[in-house]
């Protein structure tokens, strides 16, 4: 207590009063001053500085601001620290309510305790009964090592509200330092991870104990890095410039989403006209369908204000995921990326965009799938790394996704992969296609080649014979009208038009009621 202070003719309330402000001066020191300086070199911010950024001015209000941890092995009953190492609380992003957790690197390198571990759970419990999105600042060195099995025992009773929550409200973590071990498992079952390029790392060993066992030399930033994470493992949903830079991105992020499964997505006023008629759109498509084009550049000039909001832009770069908005109304899409691998499907790109197809139908946000698809891709490699089993997660999660689907052919939709693709058969609401689609069984070479071989052999002139039967097999399959006389296809529009008619469904679709058969749950192949 400051000595120029006349405690002598202070009241008892008074007293206690300032006894509460030393206490929380105390408890915001985190660290001390040197540790917070040290954190705080280069672009990365406090745990505290890292909430403001975060939330919304003067919302935040924190919880167990004074727990300690209770631990008194290895001279630890002397080394105790107002919060033990992670601030948590409630604020508001944009005005909407979610539950926050930081972790303060200062205080015991942010290790998890027992303490620690009941201050997060706290939080995830209130958001669970209330319905708001859980997002945690992950900066820690694993586990207290001097607390032993309670420490794990902490992390698991986060790993099982992580689980329970799934569905039910969003979860968000951001990945501001180091995460090793089990302090991995805990963003993996969340449903975005933010990382920091340059600062923040995750990896289940480090690259000491990969060197003796393994004998290889890999670095922090190599084995587990936002960079490799983002391009390579496909772990974090974005790569972040600095701290500033990915609590904004969370921000943004959580501007598309509901606060839980109940809420519908947020729709935000527009200047753009729902009936912007886009005539670009109407040469857009190549003429031939082997040249590439950029499907971002498409999705650009459909959604409100030309804005859309990439998930995992680094990774299976053949397919697209996102957030964007239609008449202000928020929309997940799932695009094939002729751009990359011609946009064939492939493990990866099956994964990713199984994932983003879950979230979107746990969370209510309708679905405006584009596709131009020449099938799976072929390899040796997808197939005995199970391009099958990832395949069938795509299929199934389009299957079981009861939120509005609208789904617009631009182009090639071959093969099995026409039906994953958000097909009328797996319960699209409403299948539009351009003019230029081609729904066939293979492309026309492909299958003048296995329908036509013996004739093809037997002809005079087997090129021309070829060319001629290919030809003929354009103009009978390589157009969306065979698909649309099957009921297949709701509509071939115009694709100037296609603002306008994605807009028209998700009016008409706004309703929309469907549910799948009473179980447990579904056993979706992993």
């Amino acid at each position: 207590m400051s000595t120029n202070i006349d405690v002598a003719n202070m009241s008892r309330t008074e007293l206690r009063v300032r006894e509460l402000e030393d206490k929380n001066a105390e408890a915001l020191r985190g660290g001390g001053p040197d540790k917070v300086a040290k954190h705080k070199e280069g672009s990365r911010l406090s745990a505290r500085e890292r909430l403001e950024m975060l939330l919304d001015p003067g919302s935040f209000v924190e919880m167990d601001r004074f727990v300690t941890h209770r631990s008194t092995n290895f001279g630890m009953a002397d080394k105790k620290v107002l919060g033990d190492g992670v601030i948590t609380g409630y604020g508001r992003v944009n005005g909407k309510l979610v539950y926050v957790y930081s972790q303060d690197f200062t205080v015991f390198g942010g290790s998890m305790s027992r303490t620690q571990a009941n201050k997060i759970i706290k939080i995830m419990d209130m958001a669970m009964k209330v319905g708001a999105p859980i997002i945690g600042l992950n900066d820690s060195g694993g586990a207290r090592i001097q607390e032993g099995v309670e420490a794990l025992a902490g992390y698991s009773d986060i790993f099982l509200r992580n689980t329970l929550a799934s569905g039910v409200v969003p979860q968000i973590s951001a990945i501001m330092g180091p995460c090793a071990g089990g302090a991995v498992y805990s963003p993996s079952i969340t449903d975005f991870i933010f990382m920091v390029k340059d600062t923040s790392y995750m990896f289940v060993t480090g690259p000491d104990v990969i060197k003796t066992v393994t004998h290889e030399d890999v670095t922090k930033e190599q084995l587990g890095g936002a960079l490799a994470h983002a391009q390579k493992s496909g772990v974090t949903h974005f790569a972040t410039n600095d701290d500033k830079h990915c609590l904004l991105m969370i921000r943004e992020l959580l501007s598309f989403l509901p606060s839980n499964n109940v809420d519908d997505p947020p729709v935000l006023p527009t200047a753009d006209r729902p009936d912007r008629v886009e005539e670009a759109l109407n040469s857009f498509i190549p003429d031939s369908p082997k040249k590439p084009y950029d499907m971002s550049e498409l999705i650009k000039m459909i959604v409100d204000e030309g804005y859309f909001l990439e998930v995992h832009q680094h990774y299976a770069k053949n397919i697209i995921v996102g957030f964007a908005r239609f008449n202000g109304r928020a929309v997940g899409i799932v695009a094939n990326q002729p751009q990359v691998l011609a946009g064939c499907l492939n493990i990866d790109a099956s994964k990713k965009a199984a994932r983003f197809v879950r979230f979107c139908d746990a969370f209510n946000i309708p679905l405006v799938t584009l596709v131009d698809v020449p099938g799976f891709l072929p390899g040796t490699d997808q197939e005995w790394n199970g391009i099958i089993t990832h395949g069938a997660k795509l299929l199934y999660a389009y299957a079981e996704a009861t939120v509005p689907k609208i789904t617009v052919i631009t182009r090639k939709d071959y093969g099995g992969a026409y039906c994953v693709m958000s097909s009328k058969h797996l319960r699209g609401d409403v299948n539009l296609a351009y003019p230029t689609a081609e729904i066939a069984v293979m492309g026309a070479d492909g299958a003048v080649n296995i329908i036509f071989r013996e004739a093809i052999k037997k002809a005079s002139n087997p090129e021309t014979e070829r060319n001629r039967l290919t030809t003929d097999y354009e103009q009978k399959f390589a157009n969306p009208y065979v698909a649309a006389e099957n009921g297949f296809i709701d509509e071939v529009i115009e694709p100037a038009l296609t603002r306008k008619r994605i807009i028209d469904a998700l009016e008409m679709l706004k309703n929309k009621k469907d549910t799948n058969p009473p179980k447990k749950h579904g056993n979706i192949p992993l």
